[in-house]
């Protein structure tokens, strides 16, 4: 069972409580991204267990009126077993979700998957013509380009600072730099990109560029956040702006929640309070 200091961040154990939760988020005119907890699976079974649930989630998600979608880890559904077996998989649920006229975001994970997963994308929204949307890492130096290269692909971007830690040979250290190259990127994508794009960041400066560049080039954005993270902030914005909440679940919440534990002291505070009562 979720433990009470953990239901901040985790959307529950099962799809109905997924479900739930991403309901309350669109009472509060938050969308929801809907994330099943699992990574780095080495053996096909769960890989393609997991694909299955996501399938499955398409379909409850195209029973009901939900504003939500899911997004996926390539490691999940398969390509620590091989590439082939995560295009599969990932076949199945774009499948699914052209089925149920779903959104599928795409995850990135560390730089060793990276090209893996942008030729997937590539190659699937071209032929889906829409309908799903990848994440790219501020911090890789390569980013730049691959912005360029998805210029005209009808996609949609999320743009994160990065999360992992990479080499520095390939990837910006310092959270200065990040934070320039964020901007950066933020910039071309307003200026140049044809698609959707999404702002996935809590910081509150590059949450205010993104404004001011919406208004200057008049290019639709939407905003994602974490689930437990903000979440006043999400409500203020969603105002004005379209916001969609990150929400994960699942069995596997455990290294989930401590992750968000270590990333934040705020975060840490809120458990420790909760434990002692106070």
């Amino acid at each position: 069972m979720l433990p009470p200091i953990a239901r901040r961040f985790v959307a529950g154990e099962t799809p109905a409580t997924a479900l739930e939760h991403a309901r309350e988020c669109n009472d509060r005119d938050i969308g929801a991204i809907l994330n099943l907890l699992g990574e780095h699976y080495e053996d096909p079974t769960a890989a393609d267990d997991d694909a299955r649930a996501y399938a499955a989630l398409l379909a409850d998600l195209g029973g009901t009126d939900l504003d939500a979608c899911i997004s996926v880890k390539p490691t999940q559904i398969g390509l620590d077993v091989s590439e082939a077996r995560f295009r599969d998989n990932l076949r199945g649920i774009v499948d699914a979700a052209d089925e149920y006229d779903r959104f599928v975001w795409i995850d990135m994970e560390d730089h060793t998957t990276t090209d893996a997963t942008l030729d997937a994308f590539e190659e699937f929204v071209e032929a889906r013509g829409g309908g799903l949307g990848v994440c790219l890492q501020a911090n890789l130096k390569r980013t730049r380009g691959d912005l360029e290269r998805f210029r005209d692909v009808p996609g949609k971007i999320r743009l994160v600072k990065g999360a992992y830690d990479e080499p520095p040979a390939i990837a910006y250290k310092s959270r200065e730099r990040i934070n320039e190259v964020y901007q950066e990127h933020l910039e071309y994508l307003f200026e140049h990109y044809e698609g959707g794009i999404a702002l996935g960041s809590h910081d509150p400066v590059m949450i205010d560029r993104a404004r001011e560049l919406h208004a200057e080039h008049d290019t639709d954005f939407e905003i994602q956040m974490l689930m437990g993270v903000r979440e006043d902030a999400q409500e203020d914005l969603a105002r004005e702006y379209e916001v969609y909440q990150y929400a994960p679940y699942g069995g596997k919440w455990l290294s989930y929640f401590y992750r968000r534990m270590m990333e934040r002291k705020e975060n840490a505070g809120f458990a420790l309070r909760a434990i002692l009562g106070r």
